[in-house]
């Protein structure tokens, strides 16, 4: 299981980022730290942390204090930044010190399951092979960046057809909301299936995702079509 440390003061916002990893099949949030010092402690005390959230805007402190300490004395702990600071500086001093994703507030699901997702396949690269081909250390370095630059190219393990049925369902109904388990059963899929394209989907701006939640408590993540991106939808019901 891998442990994630989520610093934000933000109680909403640090609650949704724990309940985004429960999401996420072999992600654990092991804990919330809404100061520096908190996570201070973290760090000092939490010897099996793998991944740390990191928001820059904390209350009269600044997350960024936090990266050289993290790569002076705990260079194999890896962050992500989710914050709302988009200038420049702390882009740059995010990158300078190697942050292996960086997410600008506000952001939905399944951007934050990517970047996960992507510095898990990064990390096992990393552990578990001692040499590299060109092909992987490319991977290593550019992420999924080819894959993903051409909206119209398919990841692997998509089908056109299976995308033409659902984007022929959702240009169908431009104005309904739906969750993964009401399109997989419009459209006779399995819900696993369904969710990879609507992730898809939404990774491209072509759905507008957003949370829920039940009597359970359990958030359920529903999705629309961007009107603003309806044309490019009709370009995959073809």
């Amino acid at each position: 299981m891998i442990n994630v440390l989520v610093v934000d003061d933000d109680a909403m916002v640090a609650e949704l980022n724990r309940c985004y990893i429960a999401q996420i099949p072999g992600f654990t949030c092991c804990g919330v730290a809404s100061t520096l010092q908190q996570a201070r402690q973290w760090l000092h005390e939490g010897s099996n942390l793998d991944l740390v959230l990191l928001d820059i805007y904390l209350h009269q402190e600044s997350g960024l204090d936090l990266l050289p300490e993290i790569r002076s004395a705990r260079s194999s702990l890896d962050v992500i930044i989710i914050s709302s600071a988009a200038d420049a500086q702390a882009i740059k001093t995010s990158m300078h010190y190697g942050v292996a994703d960086y997410l600008i507030k506000p952001f939905q699901f399944p951007r934050f399951e990517e970047a996960l997702l992507n510095w898990q396949q990064k990390k096992n690269l990393i552990d578990n092979q001692p040499y590299y081909q060109q092909a992987e250390v490319d991977q290593l370095l550019h992420g999924g960046a080819a894959a993903t630059s051409d909206p119209r190219r398919l990841p692997k393990g998509l089908t056109v057809q299976t995308l033409r049925t659902l984007c022929q369902w959702i240009d169908s109904h431009p104005a309904l909301e739906f969750s993964t388990d009401e399109l997989a059963a419009e459209v006779g899929i399995s819900r696993v299936s369904c969710r990879k394209y609507l992730i898809w989907l939404a990774q491209n701006n072509i759905l507008f995702t957003s949370i829920h939640y039940g009597v359970t408590g359990r958030p359920v993540y529903r999705y629309r079509l961007q009107p603003e991106f309806h044309m490019l939808l009709k370009q995959y019901c073809h």
